[in-house]
């Protein structure tokens, strides 16, 4: 029987059984999302042990070359020892450079790292407060335009993390930041590609990230934008995605309110994002899909797209769940 070590503690792992599925059978605290090898998650790194190669598919170079790999397709045909959480990533020193209210619950942080720090629009980053207390953000800039890596931050109430943020930390203040991980980010590999972007909440943004990225970089196919929130106050960054409408012809962006109607403003339409989203593009054959923020509507979404003609390789999902 293989032997699966984390933290000190040794279990056994059964023919057939992923890393994710024994350790948390265990009792040991491993973040995860899709199960399916995608939205990259469940990262863990190898201290000891060989690691099957296609644990480590979809993985940076880089990531792969320091010994991390994805818990949930890893069935170990070896003993194996492994670092999660917080000990498995490598950390950065970042200074405060912004912060900016994007609403009532929504901060804009802007972080400038010490150190030469390579990213993709789209991205997210583990974000450390203390020994064990880290949450993870999507990354909202693009490197090729912003001078610091931009990060929205939801106030969830009584948060460890993001209330530190909103209420404690400010300009010139420095904390700590893992790598970048996850594959949610543009690909220029065919820039008549249609692209569809789906996000409620502060799921904007790595899809603001994505649809700035393309633009930029010259994407000619069209790139429509569904963002979602139950009321406008939770719908941000309305004036610059309004600006980029009125210059790229091939960009829309809808603003979509799901809850109560009455006082809706002008620029925003009544209904869910998905829903608008599909209305408006019926058939997703040859389309790449991106889809942001509550765990249900991704997880509906991932179907539905699928159901309209995507296919499952190019459909990008990274559900936002709150620690």
């Amino acid at each position: 029987m293989v032997q699966l070590s984390c933290g000190g503690r040794s279990f056994e792992c059964p023919p057939g059984a992923s890393v994710l599925e024994t350790l948390t059978a265990n009792g040991v605290a491993v973040s995860f999302g899709c199960r399916k090898g995608v939205c990259q998650s469940c990262l863990v790194r190898a201290v000891a042990g060989p690691v099957p190669e296609s644990a480590q598919r979809g993985l940076a170079p880089a990531l792969r070359a320091r010994g991390y790999f994805l818990a949930c397709s890893c069935e170990p045909g070896a003993d194996l020892e492994v670092a999660v959480g917080d000990a498995a990533l490598q950390r950065f020193e970042v200074e405060v450079v912004g912060s900016e209210r994007l609403d009532a619950g929504m901060l804009c942080l802007r972080l400038r790292p010490q150190l030469s720090y390579s990213y993709l629009a789209g991205q997210f980053l583990r974000l450390f407060r203390a020994q064990g207390v880290s949450r993870c953000y999507s990354i909202a800039s693009v490197p090729s335009l912003d001078d610091a890596i931009e990060l929205h931050v939801k106030h969830v109430p009584q948060g460890k993390v993001s209330s530190w943020l909103h209420e404690t930390i400010g300009c010139g203040d420095s904390i700590q930041i893992s790598e970048p991980l996850g594959q949610c980010h543009y690909i220029a590999t065919d820039a008549n590609q249609p692209l569809l972007l789906i996000g409620t909440g502060s799921g904007l943004a790595p899809l603001y990230g994505i649809v700035r990225d393309a633009l930029n970089r010259g994407h000619r196919g069209p790139v429509r934008l569904y963002h979602g929130s139950r009321g406008a106050e939770g719908l941000y960054r309305v004036r610059e995605l309004e600006q980029l409408a009125q210059q790229h012809p091939n960009f829309s962006y809808v603003p979509c309110v799901s809850g109560t109607q009455s006082g809706l403003p002008s620029w925003a339409t009544a209904g869910r994002a998905l829903e608008r989203a599909l209305a408006d593009s019926p058939a997703l054959s040859g389309w790449r899909v991106f889809v942001c923020g509550n765990p249900a509507m991704v997880e509906s979404a991932r179907r539905d797209v699928y159901m309209a003609g995507a296919s499952l390789g190019a459909i990008h999902a990274d559900p936002f769940t709150a620690s």
